[in-house]
């Protein structure tokens, strides 16, 4: 699994207990949604770098990096101590074999497999950083406008 958190720590984990303990249904509704605003630009750069992957094989949607694009999505939580946005790769979307594709494409993980499925003959294959390099650059506005939903929801929590 990839993940990059786009807003956490005790901002996020202070308001997501007051929401929690005003028990305001509705301001928790609009604090997730504007959360989930705030990543929903990135979710297509990453797919989008997935497709780009070099290959010898034409992109599919069933292919490798089709499911590893349809397993590309948000996660939004506002209670605990993981309370944040995320967007990740999720290698539990991926079928059993290949659950640790996504860190493996990446370089965060060694990929290796039989060649042809020869048990006999083992390869490691060279990554192809997809995920970091597109989220890094724009990291630092989504941690701006993540700010922005939290100063707000702060302010309607006074």
């Amino acid at each position: 699994m990839i993940r990059v958190d786009m807003r956490t720590g005790d901002d996020l984990r202070r308001i997501a207990r007051e929401l929690n303990r005003m028990d305001n249904q509705e301001l928790k509704k609009r604090f997730r949604k504007e959360l989930r605003a705030v990543a929903q630009p990135y979710v297509p750069l990453v797919r989008n770098s997935i497709r780009n992957i070099p290959s010898k094989r034409p992109y599919t949607a069933d292919g490798l990096r089709g499911r590893m694009v349809k397993a590309t999505r948000i996660e939004v939580r506002t209670v605990g101590r993981d309370a944040g946005v995320a967007i990740r790769v999720d290698g539990r979307k991926m079928p059993p074999t290949m659950k640790a594709l996504p860190k493996g494409m990446e370089g965060t993980k060694r990929w290796r497999h039989p060649v042809f499925g020869n048990r006999e003959n083992w390869v490691t294959q060279k990554p192809h950083p997809y995920f970091f390099k597109v989220v890094r650059l724009a990291g630092v506005a989504g941690r701006r406008a993540a700010a922005q939903v939290v100063d707000s929801i702060t302010r309607d929590i006074r």
